[in-house]
């Protein structure tokens, strides 16, 4: 046990695998010597202490996590906060109605009395990092190593729970190296968040689907919010009464501009990265897992693109869920498409076989490579199925939420004829899901997803790990089962009978859950055939192939580290607060292309389409442009004003909206999106193409200013302009 997750003490920098060019994204509070020489060279102008700082402000003190899994930085002295429009999209969307559309028209509070309440959205920052791996060591020794995944969650749950018991703090214990090291993180939460300004989704969300991940790119991804405390400051849910926050530490907003060259910093909460992956896994995100992800998540996409065309309610109700699906059903594709191309499973194998001679006469590392073939070639005929359900069954929201009651059914049936605390008690997570689904639930896509979804299954999954006594009830009772009529029946029925979508049931259910009655749900048996027939076939080899692999990659890490000592290193992205640094810079794709490392105006009158669903702009944007009225945002090398730029920098999801700072830590940017020819960045960086995409904050001013009229915004910053 101790050699499996032996702690490497040695190590000051992380990594599993050597840098190259601007990979990286490291710990702040553990930036080594030679990687902050390396940050100076390229461009840094500020020291240690001023990039991280645990007893004095510092730039970590202006980086916030926003919300579930973005980042936001503080700009002004009042709490003010900048992020993409795409992490604010869902409270966007909340705030908005048919009569106050803010998705379609955009919104300036142009003073604090003007600013929405925005109920669940929060924001944390980050108060300390502490190692404790020697603690969490100390509770897995006498765990078998199979046994470590399924039991590690609960208790770096509980270790972070008492360290944060009775305080005012969060604390989140996070693994890294394949579980090598443990590091405790102290957060505090801040509950009242306020909308303070968006653009209208024209520029928000220029060029659509079509632009995403694409460069060049002209989308105006921000949007800005505050965040309140109590007079004292400490956290609290909205009130009148409460303050602005009175920040630690805000970025100052530098609009000199920029060039191709220039120094890059970015700060924030990358989610997750693989880049320590093993070819075994490699093939099977490339043969199996992406491509079905994607094949099932176009069709959820098109069955609401076709309602949200059709009425603007629908579209404000349907907005969010489906950016979200949007979003990484492009992504991986691209990812597929990007891992053969750049032949990243040969490179894999390649360095496996660099390990291996390393390895050869150190028993520890005798058949790593043959456990882990065996692991994924037992679970491999089942990955399918597992995809299946996740993206198609559960992408139903009806069956989705279904499946929320059915993990509670025994609770629910526990507290039946108990008082009613008790029942209260059961019901209460039900509660909150069927809050969320009432609010996006549109019954006539949801039809039709959930038609497409089970006729897919029918047709794509084994027989063998299908639910066959519902496709047999299926065909007896409604028709073949490869039949588009058959499902199309069957559903109708399915939500004209549910107990969920008839208030006086529902009402009559959440005031007395009565299991019995949902066994006679048809929605409720859909839910539980697919339950547990995944049950029945592959959560147990899931689970035995997760506990396997992690003893397998644990090891695998462990040599890699040994074989790399004294090499710089960080470790695998993991929604802690990183830094990364790179530059401004422009690049070529293929054979006579050169990208330039700006856009600008011009361009997004290049794209405008008038009336189009992607590329469509607001009237008094073409006024702007046409009289030329950009005020002191302009670009004086190009006599436009910039709208995004590119550089170097390493991130990955997590990051949207993360500050982008110039040499002297100055906001020049919003990071929001990277480019399609490196879309393999979460299993392999590529230094040579691998580019962030950053929406210009001379942009964001400009919208703010000349297309908002909201100058109180602009007057609250602390601009640098020379």
């Amino acid at each position: 046990m101790k050699k499996l997750l032996l702690v490497l003490v040695a190590i000051v920098t992380f990594s599993t695998l050597p840098v190259k060019a601007d990979e990286g994204m490291f710990l702040v509070h553990l930036i080594g010597e030679k990687t902050y020489i390396d940050m100076t060279k390229r461009g840094l102008k500020l020291t240690k202490e001023q990039l991280y700082s645990a007893n004095k402000s510092s730039i970590k003190d202006a980086i916030v996590i926003f919300g579930g899994g973005c980042t936001g930085e503080i700009v002004s002295k009042e709490g003010l906060i900048f992020t993409n429009h795409h992490c604010g999209y869902d409270a966007i969307a909340s705030s908005s109605s048919v009569e106050h559309n803010y998705l379609r028209d955009g919104f300036w509070a142009k003073s604090k009395n003007e600013e929405i309440s925005c109920p669940g959205l929060s924001v944390q920052f980050l108060v300390k990092i502490e190692d404790v791996t020697n603690a969490v060591m100390g509770r897995l020794k006498d765990i078998k190593p199979n046994e470590i995944t399924s039991k590690l969650p609960d208790i770096l749950t509980e270790m972070g729970n008492k360290a944060g018991e009775g305080t005012e703090y969060e604390v989140r214990i996070a693994s890294f190296f394949k579980g090598n090291q443990f590091l405790q993180f102290t957060y505090q939460r801040f509950k009242d968040v306020r909308l303070v300004g968006t653009p209208p989704e024209s520029i928000g969300k220029f060029g659509g689907d079509t632009d995403n991940w694409e460069w060049p790119r002209h989308t105006g991804d921000f949007s800005i919010f505050r965040v309140y405390t109590a007079p004292d400051g400490k956290s609290s849910e909205y009130k009148a009464d409460n303050v602005p926050y009175k920040s630690k530490y805000s970025l100052p907003v530098s609009i000199k501009g920029l060039n191709d060259g220039d120094y890059a910093m970015i700060y924030g909460y990358p989610g997750g990265t693989n880049r320590y992956e093993t070819s075994y896994g490699v093939k099977l995100k490339t043969d199996i897992e992406n491509p079905n992800l994607v094949n099932l998540r176009d069709a959820r996409l098109k069955i609401m693109h076709a309602e949200m065309v059709k009425d603007p309610a629908v579209k404000i109700q349907l907005a969010s869920s489906y950016a979200g699906i949007a979003n990484y059903w492009k992504f991986f594709d691209g990812e597929t498409k990007q891992l053969i191309k750049h032949k990243v499973l040969e490179r894999k194998q390649v360095e496996e076989k660099a390990f291996e001679a390393w390895a050869k006469g150190k028993p520890e590392y005798d058949n790593l490579f043959t456990n882990l073939k065996s692991a994924y070639d037992t679970w491999t005929p089942y990955a399918k199925a597992r995809v299946y359900y996740n993206e198609g069954i559960l992408g139903s929201p009806l069956i989705s939420f279904y499946s929320a009651i059915k993990s509670r059914e025994k609770q629910l049936a526990a507290a039946a004829g108990q008082p009613q605390p008790e029942v209260d008690k059961a019901f209460g997570p039900v509660k909150g899901a069927a809050e969320r689904f009432f609010k996006g639930e549109n019954v006539t896509s949801d039809k039709n997803i959930l038609a497409t979804v089970l006729k897919m299954y029918y047709n794509d999954i084994d027989p063998a790990q299908r639910p066959s006594a519902f496709y047999s009830m299926i065909k007896s009772g409604y028709g073949e089962p490869d039949n588009d009529a058959t499902y199309q029946k069957f559903v109708k029925e399915v939500f004209e009978n549910s107990i969920v979508l008839n208030k006086e049931k529902w009402a009559a259910f959440a005031a007395k859950p009565d299991t019995a009655m949902l066994h006679k749900d048809m929605a409720y048996k859909i839910a539980q055939a697919f339950a547990d027939n995944a049950a029945a076939t592959f959560q147990k080899p899931y689970g035995e192939f997760m506990a396997n692999t992690f003893v397998y990659n644990n090891k695998y890490l462990k040599g890699i580290l040994e074989m790399k000592k004294g090499t710089t290193m960080y470790p695998d992205a993991n929604f802690t607060m990183r830094v990364s640094f790179g530059n401004v810079k422009s690049y070529s794709p293929r054979d006579a292309v050169k990208y330039r490392e700006i856009c600008t105006l011009n361009g997004v009158m290049e794209k405008y389409k008038p009336g189009d669903y992607e590329f469509d702009v607001p009237a008094k944007l073409l006024d702007l442009v046409k009289n030329k009225n950009y005020g002191q945002y302009i670009d004086k090398k190009t006599n436009d004003v910039v709208v995004s730029f590119i550089t170097t920098n390493d991130i990955t999801g997590g990051n949207s909206g993360s500050p982008v700072l110039n040499a002297k830590g100055e906001l020049i940017g919003l990071a929001f999106d990277g480019n399609y020819e490196a879309l393999s960045h979460k299993i392999a960086f590529d230094g040579d193409l691998n580019r962030t995409i950053c929406l210009d904050v001379r942009y964001l001013l400009f919208v703010v200013d000349k297309l908002g009229g909201a100058t109180n915004i602009i007057n609250e910053l602390n601009l640098i302009k020379n």
